[in-house]
């Protein structure tokens, strides 16, 4: 995983709307569409879903529209309105829609992707002060399978600001989410009107000063079904620091101040690290993962790191608080990228590394070596990992030359065993791998990231036609065939750049959340 090149200190909400998300979905293509030049004093135009952002102190809402009243849809607006185009402007042509597929097309100096809305039961944007690299999901005790709207969201992230005594770590609550599918005919919709109301969703946070750029977090996972502790209790998140530590953080009270207003945040408790580790010296890295909790086990909370010396160290929660082993596992031979115990055996847990091997661990093995190993997974870098929580025999990994791997573990005979063919195997992104995770419920979906600029969903239990297999081709408006699309590829989004990780929200069926150097995305499609 490697960092913006270039964090820019101040992300306009209007800066966003430059270039917009577009979807590939079933019978639901994006459109490639000419943008008016922009008058530099203008200005960008502005997003017609745009979000308001609301700092610890105040909410600031954002513009729907510039001082002149235009959008970047300003045509569909026009004609609902009734007003009619500039004379001069009657008999020219309105210019025919194409499809756009990344790695394909081009996109001009004059062009802008425009999300197609009726395949988005929702989507919203977000900006943040600086880039985060990386983010987590929080539980809330606002349900399980939620499905109305608006829906509200927390999450942690950490910056990567121009200095390292600028960054922070933000607890955030996204709110008021509303449905903005825009299809023509909701009548047999079964959510309440003001479920589609049009607003912009609004951004709360509460930060804790974290000295060097976050590289990766992640939040102590909690028990399917269990509430949120309460505000007495404390609710752990780690952070990879840059400067080679790991610091562990109760972000609890952070999240009542959010829900509950009047909250007093004890500063003491937020402010100071519960415990840092320092067994990887300066070593910075980027693998990290909590133990999967579980209401019938009581196995201790585990959290392994990961660092760019190939060393692997674990930290366990006792009575007495976090302690780190001295001995660290080490078999690998280069950058370890990511982590993930197993979700059926408590003991064991994945790793992979810029030695292209995925390594599978068992803590109770004295020599602190791996007992099962892919050695040449990928043709490059192995850069993520994720672990099926319901057919827990398959992993899959994203490498740096841009593919996806999916491996059954029962065909793994050994420690350095010839590596087994993948069961499935997918090349649609063009550049590095940046995240990719499991569904939480659905064991055949999974989502991806690259450094493309794709956030890609995908179903493993689709199949192409064999009667229409080599017989059918799409082709764009001009006659030109398209790239060959995976029948397993449900759902392309775009719209934001160099995007750095995803995540499924736990808690509300099909919402994907993702950040990128721009901001954050949160959506949900008509796809899953």
């Amino acid at each position: 995983m490697k960092r913006p090149a270039e964090a820019t200190e101040t992300m306009e909400v209007e800066g966003q709307t430059s270039v917009k998300a577009q979807a590939l979905s079933n019978g639901a293509s994006p459109v490639r569409r000419k943008e008016a030049p922009v008058d530099p004093e203008m200005g960008e135009f502005e997003d017609n879903w745009e979000d308001e952002i609301d700092s610890e102190e105040e909410v600031v809402e954002e513009h729907e529209d510039d001082e002149n009243g235009k959008s970047t849809l300003m045509s569909v607006a026009m004609e609902v309105d009734g007003v009619q185009r500039a004379m001069e402007d009657e008999d020219a042509p309105e210019p025919e829609g194409d499809v756009y597929i990344p790695g394909v097309h081009k996109l001009e100096n004059d062009e802008v992707l425009e999300a197609d809305q009726s395949v988005y039961e929702m989507l919203h944007h977000m900006n943040v002060t600086w880039p985060c690299l990386s983010f987590d999901i929080l539980r809330d005790s606002l349900g399980d399978e939620r499905r109305k709207y608006p829906a509200t969201t927390y999450i942690v992230a950490g910056t990567q600001a121009d200095h390292s005594s600028k960054n922070e770590v933000l607890v955030m609550k996204m709110s008021q989410l509303h449905r903005t599918q825009k299809d023509g005919d909701e009548s047999d919709s079964d959510n309440d009107d003001e479920d589609a109301v049009d607003e912009n969703a609004v951004l709360e946070y509460r930060s804790i000063p974290h000295f060097g750029g976050v590289n990766r977090v992640r939040a102590r996972p909690l028990a399917p079904g269990a509430s949120l502790p309460p505000p007495s209790e404390p609710y752990h998140v780690a952070t990879w620091a840059e400067t080679g530590k790991v610091h562990i953080w109760d972000v609890r009270p952070l999240i009542e101040s959010l829900s509950t207003p009047g909250y007093i945040v004890d500063k003491k408790r937020t402010q100071q690290a519960v415990y840092t580790i320092t067994a990887h010296g300066r070593a910075e890295g980027f693998a990290m993962d909590w133990s999967h909790a579980s209401p019938s086990s009581s196995s201790p909370v585990r959290l392994l790191t990961g660092d760019i010396a190939s060393k692997i160290y674990l930290t366990t929660l006792g009575t007495a608080g976090f302690n780190t082993a001295n001995q660290p596992f080490a078999s690998h031979t280069s950058s370890v990228e990511d982590i993930q115990w197993s979700p059926s055996e408590q003991t064991v847990f994945a790793s992979c590394s810029a030695d292209r091997s995925v390594r599978i661990w068992d803590v109770r093995v004295k020599g602190r070596k791996n007992v099962l190993g892919i050695m040449k997974s990928h043709e490059s870098d192995v850069n993520v990992i994720t672990w099926n929580k319901g057919t827990t025999y398959l992993l899959a990994s994203g490498g740096d030359e841009g593919g996806i791997k999916i491996w059954d573990l029962r065909n793994l005979k050994g420690a350095s065993s010839p590596a087994p063919s993948p069961v499935a195997s997918f090349s649609w992104h063009t550049a590095p791998i940046t995240s990719i995770e499991w569904h939480p419920t659905e064991d055949s979906v999974f989502a991806a990231s690259g450094a493309d600029d794709q956030v890609t969903l995908w179903d493993l239990s689709v199949e192409q036609d064999e009667d229409e297999s080599g017989t059918k081709e799409m082709l764009t408006a001009s006659g030109e065939k398209l790239k060959d699309v995976p029948p397993q590829l449900l759902f392309v989004h775009q719209g934001q750049k160099d995007i750095k990780e995803v995540h499924w929200h736990p808690q509300i069926p099909g919402c994907v959340v993702s950040t990128a150097s721009d901001g954050f995305n949160v959506f949900k499609t008509i796809s899953v």
